[in-house]
């Protein structure tokens, strides 16, 4: 009982605040470890640097939370408020449907300023995209981080507790920063992106599921989005990724693509600002699920 009152709090928190101030958030923090570590590491050119770096976060981030929470515990509300800020760090919920919602807007009348919003989710170039592989991009950054961003974090905190979910956190933040397969990184970002993957394994199915139960509670497609997940989910490079994105995609019945690297589902359905719309409550829905 007193977990699940911290990840109500947690998610409350979430969804009327959003982000707390970048200047005392945990992830930015993280990230600026991360860029001071990082050069002395890259100058051992051996898988062992990504493994320092992963446990020199975790060693940062995880104890001090430990101890202070165990502090904490000498008054039961001082500790679930406390825990549940900390949970919430975790979470991105109200600023991945805000931008999503703020696409939707401009989709149809500002193509350049809908490419610059889509840059915040994802990583491809989006300067050149068109209006209908800008929507693709939304959807597949709108139901893939429904794993990273909910899903995983609660998974963790009801195995471990709420360092459970900041861990997590700490892993995916490594991968997001170094966990990508160019020069520069490929060395020091295997252990972290595997970590990663592995972390992921069990929370990106789970999500497929519920996004698949939710599909058929809104009265989307929910036979098309189990085939579809079925059938395209390791089309991926992630392993873990193309879950809740097929599930998504055979639920709207769309096609998404990300040119060279995959396609998932059917064409069935135009890629518009209407499937933006059915998308986020599919998201919404399944995020109330998780």
């Amino acid at each position: 009982m007193e977990i699940l009152v911290i990840i109500l709090l947690a998610i409350f928190l979430d969804l009327i605040w959003g982000e707390v101030p970048s200047s005392v958030h945990p992830v930015v923090l993280m990230g600026k470890i991360i860029d001071i570590l990082k050069p002395p590491l890259l100058i051992y050119k051996n898988k062992l640097s990504g493994f320092i770096l992963t446990a020199i976060l975790l060693v940062l981030f995880i104890i001090p939370i430990y101890f202070f929470l165990q502090f904490a515990q000498f008054n039961l509300i001082i500790y679930i408020l406390l825990s549940g800020f900390i949970l919430f760090t975790t979470f991105a919920i109200k600023g991945l449907i805000k931008t999503s919602n703020q696409i939707k807007k401009y989709i149809d009348t500002d193509i350049n300023k809908t490419r610059k919003l889509v840059s915040y989710l994802v990583s491809r170039d989006t300067s050149t995209l068109s209006r209908e592989e800008l929507t693709s991009a939304t959807l597949e950054s709108l139901t893939e981080n429904i794993t990273d961003s909910v899903v995983s974090p609660l998974f963790y905190t009801f195995l471990i507790g709420v360092i459970g979910g900041m861990a997590y956190r700490v892993i995916n933040t490594l991968d997001a920063m170094v966990g990508y397969k160019n020069e520069e990184n490929i060395i020091i970002g295997w252990f972290p992106a595997n970590l990663d993957d592995l972390a992921n394994y069990i929370p990106a199915r789970i999500t497929g599921i519920i996004m698949v139960l939710s599909a058929a509670l809104i009265g989307l497609d929910w036979r098309r989005s189990f085939h579809i997940m079925m059938v395209d989910a390791r089309k991926t490079p992630s392993p873990n990724s193309g879950y809740p994105m097929a599930a998504a995609a055979g639920a709207l019945g769309v096609q998404l693509v990300k040119k060279d690297y995959y396609t998932l589902g059917e064409d069935i359905n135009p890629l518009n600002k209407e499937v933006i719309d059915q998308a986020l409550l599919l998201t919404e829905v399944t995020i109330i699920f998780s």
